[in-house]
């Protein structure tokens, strides 16, 4: 059966962690910040995505405002939408006015549809729902009709109405295009998969991007839920307090973000104590080059469950 991660949360109670985890809601540390390579602005490192998270009625919005307010409240700003996630960007737009901190946000969406004139239209309702007159970052979702859309883009970012153009994709066959795409075409972004059990990107595009000075956002952090399963019934291992981590969710974060290519993860939640657990992540130390290498190869599959690299 797969550990959710609640129960994950929850055997890190049991495990004597409850005094870290309830004392986060009150701390006053602050994500960590990375600068965007293209303009020097400086990024924090987490945020917040809103893939089915977000996608709720009206008796799910109150625990997201919750979640947009501590957010920011320690100095984070990263929420990411998309026409693609249902009433996502209706509800991330509502939520944050009505918390008071739309303002405060970097908000990214995407443009997911074919054709000049319906991705014109489709990007002036993502505006309308997330009640912006900019947009942050506008990204092309999954490459789809890019070659139309990256016109309109570089037009809106001349004329101000975006700060930030980027590509998004989700899977390891997608990393050669989207290098392909940026060799030729300059973007401020790419968003991509990468997590503990997917490093593909670290062969060829987490490299480029870094060569090429453009900021990268990592999706799917979490395999989506795929490695609590892995460590289920598993402790973390005694050196993890060396780069100030507490819990399974802060490794998985902190090893992503260990990547000096990386500017942001963005893990999906609606939950408080999740967010509270996620953002933990982009406090104090990162593993370095040394323990990136001990979390892969030292013994993966006996520690972690994971297979072997």
């Amino acid at each position: 059966m797969m550990m959710t991660r609640r129960e994950c949360l929850g055997s890190l109670l049991a495990a004597g962690v409850s005094a870290g985890l309830q004392g986060w809601k009150f701390s006053d540390e602050m994500i960590n910040t990375r600068p965007i390579p293209s303009t020097g602005e400086q990024l924090p490192i987490v945020g917040v995505g809103t893939w089915q998270t977000f996608d709720v009625s009206e008796s799910g919005r109150p625990p997201l405002k919750e979640v947009l307010t501590e957010l920011v409240s320690h100095g984070g700003k990263v929420i990411d939408s998309s026409p693609m996630y249902g009433r996502s960007e209706e509800v991330a737009g509502d939520v944050s006015t009505d918390a008071g901190v739309n303002g405060k946000l970097f908000i990214a969406t995407k443009v997911w549809t074919s054709g000049k004139d319906e991705g014109i239209q489709q990007m002036n309702r993502s505006f309308a729902l997330l009640k912006r007159k900019q947009m942050d970052l506008m990204q092309i979702h999954n490459l789809v009709d890019w070659q139309t859309h990256i016109k309109t883009l570089r037009d809106w970012k001349e004329k101000g109405k975006i700060r930030y153009i980027g590509l998004t994709h989700y899977t390891d066959s997608s990393h050669d295009t989207l290098i392909s795409v940026m060799r030729d075409n300059p973007v401020d972004f790419v968003q991509m998969n990468y997590n503990i059990m997917d490093t593909h990107a670290e062969e060829r595009l987490l490299p480029f991007a870094q060569e090429r000075n453009v900021a990268v956002i990592v999706n799917r952090p979490f395999q989506e839920g795929a490695l609590f399963q892995n460590v289920k019934g598993k402790a973390l291992p005694p050196w993890a307090a060396e780069f100030d981590c507490k819990s399974w969710a802060q490794f998985f974060l902190k090893f992503i973000l260990s990547h000096p290519a990386v500017s942001c993860a963005i893990p999906g939640t609606a939950k408080l104590t999740h967010l509270l657990d996620n953002i933990a992540a982009g406090w104090g130390k990162l593993p370095d080059e040394k323990t990136r290498r001990q979390i892969l190869v030292d013994n993966p599959c006996a520690l972690y469950g994971f297979p072997a690299v």
